[in-house]
């Protein structure tokens, strides 16, 4: 016999849009209720507890850039909030998506439908992202996408309680791109991760390498979790690109990145350009092979005090293992729900969506940041360089701030975008 579904309590503010259309008197008593109680306490949290849920990538090619440490960062961002908000406890859950959107759909009709949670965080996968978003916006549940890069989020795909927290395709291929076409490299061909978010990492990183006078000689696309790239880095070598643009992350971008040595292109004169790259993936390869590579980023562990200082509370806790910015990502999205909670006094979506786009984000992470209305939040990106081994002086001591971008430049303008919630 199936088990039954677990509804959640309806929050006072529910009751009173339901009710009033019903009995007019009877939302009169509920609005008197409400004001003799005082409005926004535990009773507005249904279930009485926030349950936050991180999806995330536990076994597959992105484990080490999320994984664990992301659902270390969701803990912390629970613990630094005294773990309870507005009477009611704060409960951390997590589950492995396996990079696949069937398992990542059906964790998340699970823990809405009959787990209580309240808001899901992480799902670094694209594809799983924005399977995840459609169904948070059917059950009207906050979606705080930290991981995933695809722009889709906020433009066809765009959902009015879905947030877009750290970085974007779109963004990346501005940053990265754009500064390797102003030093010279203009000539591009790209070995690209076949699905939507190697897809959109390619177009827009093509994009600006054309808008800025260079030229795109062609592309080849390999499955996720690729071990041998061989048959893609020769026709990369053979197309006679300047640059090779690696449009994959994870072990895709450490085993191209590896393989391509031995196949000798960067001592054939060659290029190669990382679309996306996270600190573990430089700590993979170690700094003897990633010298010199040119990559952004949303955060650095060691770019200023309140970076290293929330690093170092993360390392300590998880063996010494400088944080990636997708993990920091994570404490900065649930402590800022958590606020918006808090202030609205109720968990239900609308009204903590809308606290989250009135109020500035500023923390270690994110300085002086906003949430649009397609759900981006605006934030500045890093022009990065990785460092040559002599120039490293501790441990995870491994990337240079060249360029700080804002914003407003680095992302795609909200206009652009083709959200169906923007209005001229």
């Amino acid at each position: 016999m199936p088990s039954a579904k677990v509804r959640r309590p309806k929050s006072r503010r529910a009751l009173l849009r339901e009710v009033t259309l019903r009995n007019p008197m009877l939302a009169l008593a509920l609005v008197l209720s409400v004001v003799a109680t005082g409005g926004a306490e535990s009773g507005e949290i249904s279930g009485g507890v926030v349950k936050v849920g991180v999806l995330t990538d536990m076994s597959g090619p992105y484990a080490d850039n999320v994984g664990a440490g992301s659902i270390l960062a969701a803990q912390m961002a629970a613990e630094d909030f005294g773990g309870t908000v507005n009477g009611a406890r704060i409960e951390i859950v997590s589950a492995d998506h396996q990079n696949k959107a069937d398992v990542g759909a059906a964790l998340a009709r699970r823990w809405y439908d009959q787990d209580g949670v309240d808001t899901i965080t992480e799902v670094v996968s694209s594809g799983v992202a924005l399977a995840v978003q459609a169904i948070s916006r059917e059950k009207r549940r906050v979606f705080l996408a930290t991981g995933p890069g695809t722009p889709d989020l906020t433009g066809k795909n765009c959902s009015p309680v879905g947030v877009h927290w750290a970085y974007d395709n779109y963004a990346l291929g501005n940053v990265v791109a754009g500064a390797a076409v102003r030093r010279g490299l203009k000539n591009w061909f790209f070995l690209t991760a076949d699905y939507s978010f190697g897809h959109a990492l390619e177009e827009q990183a093509a994009r600006v390498v054309k808008a800025n006078g260079g030229t795109v000689k062609g592309s080849v696309r390999h499955p996720l979790g690729t071990a041998d790239f061989s048959s893609y880095l020769l026709q990369a070598q053979g197309s006679g690109a300047e640059v090779i643009g690696l449009a994959n992350a994870g072990t895709d971008f450490i085993n191209a990145e590896k393989q391509a040595d031995e196949f000798g292109i960067k001592a054939g004169g060659q290029k190669l350009a990382a679309l996306l790259v996270n600190l573990p993936d430089i700590h993979a390869l170690g700094l003897d092979k990633a010298q010199g590579l040119l990559l952004a980023d949303s955060f650095y562990w060691d770019r200023d005090d309140a970076t290293r200082a929330w690093s170092k509370r993360f390392m300590a806790r998880f063996d010494g293992r400088a944080p990636g910015s997708l993990q920091a990502a994570v404490y900065g999205a649930v402590t800022h729900y958590l606020k918006a909670v808090r202030a609205a006094g109720t968990d239900e979506a609308e009204a903590v969506m809308a606290q989250m786009r009135q109020m500035p984000i500023n923390d270690f992470y994110t300085r002086d940041a906003h949430l649009r209305r397609d759900g981006r939040v605006v934030r500045d990106m890093y022009l990065l360089q990785v460092k040559s081994p002599a120039e490293s002086r501790y441990p995870w001591d491994y990337n240079r701030v060249v360029e700080t971008v804002p914003g407003d430049r680095a992302f795609r303008p909200e206009a652009e975008g083709g959200c169906p919630l923007v209005t001229p």
